[in-house]
């Protein structure tokens, strides 16, 4: 019998499917919204879900879960470590260091869900594709 061993496959071999679901997961932590197909966007979710729980522990082993899972891809930016707030330039006498993806969720995702018991995104229907009339999604982090 196949209890409990529901997966969304989206056509793809396992570690294709794992590669997508990371690029994704990380483009939305450092975006805040992604447009997707909708298959996409259902796949996402509980994978984007679990990594912003990991993110409201907080702990190095959390951290470390988390990072197995995003790619941790760094920005021009700089972030403020204590407060979340990102910095084009850094400002004079200041030591923060370079904005990451895996920064972005521990220091400012993290600790905006906080209080919250899931349902950390939404999925928002789009008109259809226009080459291929494929459903769309747009998946924010709510």
């Amino acid at each position: 019998m196949r209890h409990q061993c529901k997966k969304h496959h989206l056509g793809l071999a396992a570690d294709q499917r794992t590669a997508l679901l990371r690029s994704l997961a990380s483009e939305l932590f450092l975006h805040g919204e992604i447009k997707t197909t909708m298959a996409r966007a259902k796949a996402l979710k509980p994978f984007a879900e679990n990594l912003i729980t990991f993110a409201k522990k907080g702990d190095l082993a959390s951290r470390r879960q988390a990072a197995r899972h995003i790619f941790d891809k760094e920005t021009d930016k700089f972030i403020n470590l204590e407060t979340g707030e990102l910095y084009d330039t850094l400002p004079e006498g200041a030591k923060h260091p370079k904005q990451t993806v895996l920064r972005q969720l521990f220091t400012v995702i993290g600790k905006k869900y906080a209080t919250r018991n899931g349902g950390y995104t939404k999925i928002f229907r789009l008109t259809p594709r226009r080459g291929d009339a494929s459903e769309m999604a747009l998946i924010q982090l709510s």
